[in-house]
């Protein structure tokens, strides 16, 4: 009698690299952060004053619920489910955005610069993750992969562009003109 062969609880696991494996758990970091982003996104457009932030914030929006999807469709392109892991780094840059929202006085264009700040620690930590890990789907040879996640990429660089014009164009000027308030 032919004895059975031992099962593993993830066959595909047994079968992907170490590189593979951490470059999945970052995908489900990833994950975690634009799905948070999402969520936190429309608090910063509420909190804005400026008309154009407050328009490329709403934009912004769209692309990144975009970016949620991809990241699913990679998943599926990865034989993995789509599941989130808590990305520390997003919840602390996201903790700090509110933060900073608290901190500035309503209607400002000083709490404008700062909303653009907090938006571009965003946009950076996105660009290297993506970044990043278009690099590494390369070299696990996951072309396709790498394709998708250039695409996002290239709109967080757009979106880190575009914040740094709205703060060059005006709001920075703005800003440096407002006295302090009175306590």
């Amino acid at each position: 009698m032919k004895t059975p062969a031992k099962k593993t609880a993830a066959p595909e696991k047994d079968s992907r690299t170490l590189l593979e494996e951490f470059f999945i758990d970052q995908l489900r970091d990833l994950y975690w952060a634009e799905k948070h982003l999402v969520k936190a996104l429309p608090k910063m457009q509420k909190a804005a004053t400026s008309e154009e932030l407050a328009n490329a914030i709403g934009d912004h929006l769209t692309v990144t619920e975009e970016h949620v999807s991809r990241l699913e469709q990679i998943f599926e392109l990865m034989n993995q489910p789509a599941r989130a892991k808590k990305c520390e780094a997003m919840e602390g840059l996201l903790k700090e955005g509110d933060s900073i929202i608290k901190e500035t006085d309503k209607d400002t264009a000083t709490r404008d610069a700062a909303i653009i700040i907090a938006a571009q620690k965003v946009e950076h930590y996105e660009i290297a993750s993506y970044g990043g890990l278009a690099t590494l789907a390369k070299t696990i040879g996951r072309d396709d992969v790498a394709d998708i996640l250039g695409q996002t990429l290239s709109e967080e660089k757009e979106a880190d562009e575009l914040l740094s014009s709205i703060a060059e164009s005006h709001i920075n000027e703005e800003a440096s003109q407002e006295a302090e308030a009175e306590e």
